[in-house]
């Protein structure tokens, strides 16, 4: 009898062995499979960064990894007379802090009265912002462009952010975030005395904010990276976001390589520190929406 018990024993031990085997080679394959795809990830900024401290030739043989990095070329783009990359700069950051800013307020308001105010146009309502979702934007974009033609906003500010302040997309995921916000914080606000603006403003939006961050941050980078837009807003140099900048680079005549990558290196660094810094919200606040209603 003893021997059986041991032999069950061993037996265990073996089972218990294979399983550790099997769970380590798991982690490892995950593991490894993890940072081949990140390696793929990040070969498009390794080889923006390589080509934009490149020369010409270096970039046209597709060498990998250049002998000497030529820093020079960040006070060349900057220095270029034929283009501003710092205006572009500038407009960019404007229309995407003002834009994004404008789009979280209307969509935000627009979705809260959707979700909390009764009344018996809300479904129909709510159906007609889930159809704009489903409409092309090349298809609203002639339409866009004669109205703001007509109003004469071409080549202003105006005209390069109104255009974008609404989102069916974003609409719909503060929707469905706010039907399930506690309806106790409400009726608390309620019985304060408090209407539906002041229960939006200091009872909805303080308790909100990752859905507030992830939503803004997400608006932030397609403003950011607007490119069609843009280019047909602007009428002088002095209106150029830096994605319109950064085509200027390529003519008929030329295509400056190195400037075009380095540009491009310029132009993604905002939104890379913006993502490394609030990657956290960005994915707090995609959990927390309606998603899951």
């Amino acid at each position: 009898m003893s021997l059986t018990i041991s032999k069950q024993k061993a037996d265990k031990r073996s089972v218990r062995a294979a399983r550790s085997v099997r769970s380590i080679v798991s982690v490892v394959l995950r593991y490894a499979l993890l940072i081949f795809l990140a390696g793929l990830f990040l070969v498009p900024f390794y080889l923006i960064l390589r080509n934009s401290l490149a020369t010409e030739q270096d970039i046209r043989l597709g060498v990998l990894f250049p002998n000497v990095l030529h820093f020079e070329n960040i006070q060349e783009l900057f220095s270029d007379s034929s283009t501003s990359i710092l205006v572009g700069l500038q407009n960019s950051a404007l229309m995407a802090v003002l834009g994004t800013v404008g789009q979280v307020l209307v969509t935000s308001l627009a979705a809260y009265a959707m979700a909390r105010i009764p009344s018996r146009w809300s479904t129909v309502v709510f159906g007609a912002v889930l159809g704009t979702m489903m409409i092309p934007g090349a298809v609203t974009f002639l339409p866009t462009y004669i109205v703001v033609s007509y109003i004469g906003w071409i080549g202003t500010l105006q005209g390069l952010i109104i255009p974008s302040l609404f989102s069916g997309f974003t609409t719909f995921l503060f929707r469905q975030f706010f039907l399930s916000f506690p309806r106790e914080l409400e009726e608390a606000g309620h019985v304060d005395g408090l209407g539906y603006w002041g229960i939006y403003w200091r009872i909805v939006v303080p308790n909100s904010l990752p859905i507030f961050a992830a939503l803004g941050i997400t608006g932030l980078i397609a403003n950011w990276n607007s490119f069609l837009w843009p280019l047909v807003n602007a009428q002088n140099d002095s209106d150029q976001t830096v994605q319109v900048v950064i085509s200027t680079f390529e003519t008929s005549q030329t295509i400056i390589l190195h400037e075009i990558f380095m540009a491009a290196a310029i132009g993604i660094l905002p939104l890379v520190l913006l993502f490394l810094f609030f990657q956290r919200y960005i994915v707090q606040g995609y959990t927390q929406s309606g998603l899951k209603g």
